[in-house]
């Protein structure tokens, strides 16, 4: 099972990005998707959740400028980032809590390489 994230690169301040993150492998299901990121000396941080539901959870530093969505179908999440400053400077990583077989109903985690994301002028 495999994690890969793409979309990152450089965008100016006030510009946009859309991360992506497909799941590879056979797996049962998903229980949850998350989007984390990680700055260079700093702690890495819960970015955005989205669980098999729907339901959605974001970190206090998104204000609303960023959403997660998904396609469980295609094994897929998604990270639209719009307004980005600086500071969202990072290496953006995607998490799945993922089933791997039907008759054993505990997700385990997995986690991708991550995609690097710079804001600057």
């Amino acid at each position: 099972v495999k994690l890969v994230e793409s979309g990152g690169g450089l965008v100016q301040p006030g510009g946009s990005l859309k991360l992506s993150c497909e799941v590879s492998g056979k797996i049962s299901s998903i229980h949850a998707m998350h989007w984390y990121r990680q700055a260079p000396g700093k702690q890495r941080e819960l970015v955005a959740s989205i669980t098999n539901s729907g339901s959605t959870n974001y970190g206090d530093f998104v204000k609303g400028r960023f959403t997660i969505s998904a396609d469980y179908a295609i094994k897929m999440v998604y990270l639209q980032m719009n307004s980005l400053e600086p500071e969202d400077t990072a290496t953006y990583i995607c998490k799945g809590d993922l089933q791997l077989v039907p008759y054993d109903p505990i997700p385990y985690d997995h986690w991708g390489q991550g995609t690097q994301v710079t804001v600057s002028s």
